[in-house]
């Protein structure tokens, strides 16, 4: 029976500010450093040996996994981290606080940007720039859906963790709590309708354990 292991990253400045992020590289607060030696704790309580260890470019799970890392004592382990794992792209919503949009737009329009699958922010005039993603060819979006997250996480998975977990190797993900929804949307099968009802809370670890073909056997939030 082979293990995978899902934690979004600890508390962030943004959200401890209420504001949407998205791919916007922002620190863990103190709380965020907290819970994610928390999440270490809890993991090291499984007591399950890792092969790899994937992540985003973003530092708030970076961070994150590093510190889970050094909790569970498997510092060594290969650390893969790629765009396809970052947070979903908020498009002209990032930096705005949520609380203020919901007073402008109100509450139905911003439970739809922030929670259905296909609906599309409101987009960027301008796509951004930045190094790390320009080194790798990567077109920074400007706004993604949850289904547009799903569609770049998903050849991830196929590529690089499915692969693992079925030649029987542990994987641990620390990512973002739309990406990791995207990921459940495809592992549990949550319909396009039912999706909004997944919530992922920082820093609280998923562990799921699957048969040699992948097919779940057990699900839990480690607590």
């Amino acid at each position: 029976m082979v293990k995978l292991v899902i934690v979004r990253h600890g508390e962030s400045v943004a959200n401890q500010k209420n504001i949407f992020t998205g791919w916007s590289d922002v620190d863990l607060t103190n709380k965020g450093v907290d819970q994610a030696h928390i999440a270490g704790k809890l993991i090291k309580n499984t007591q399950i040996q890792f092969s790899e260890v994937h992540t985003s470019y973003l530092k708030r799970a970076i961070l994150t996994a590093n510190i889970v890392l050094d909790e569970i004592d498997q510092n060594y382990l290969p650390e893969f981290k790629t765009w396809r794992l970052n947070e979903r792209h908020y498009g002209s919503l990032r930096g705005k606080n949520k609380l203020q949009v919901k007073t402008v737009v109100g509450e139905q329009q911003l439970k739809i940007w922030r929670r259905s699958y296909k609906v599309v922010p409101p987009l960027l005039d301008q796509r951004d720039h930045e190094l790390r993603y320009d080194k790798i060819g990567v077109k920074i979006p400007l706004g993604e859906s949850l289904e547009m997250a799903w569609q770049r996480v998903l050849p991830y998975w196929v590529d690089h963790i499915a692969p693992n977990l079925i030649d029987g190797h542990n994987q641990l993900i620390v990512a973002h709590g739309s990406t990791l929804r995207a990921l459940i949307k495809y592992l549990d099968q949550v319909s396009d309708d039912q999706i909004s009802q997944v919530e992922v809370p920082n820093a609280q670890p998923i562990l799921y354990e699957f048969d040699q073909n992948l097919k779940i056997l057990n699900k839990k939030l480690l607590k």
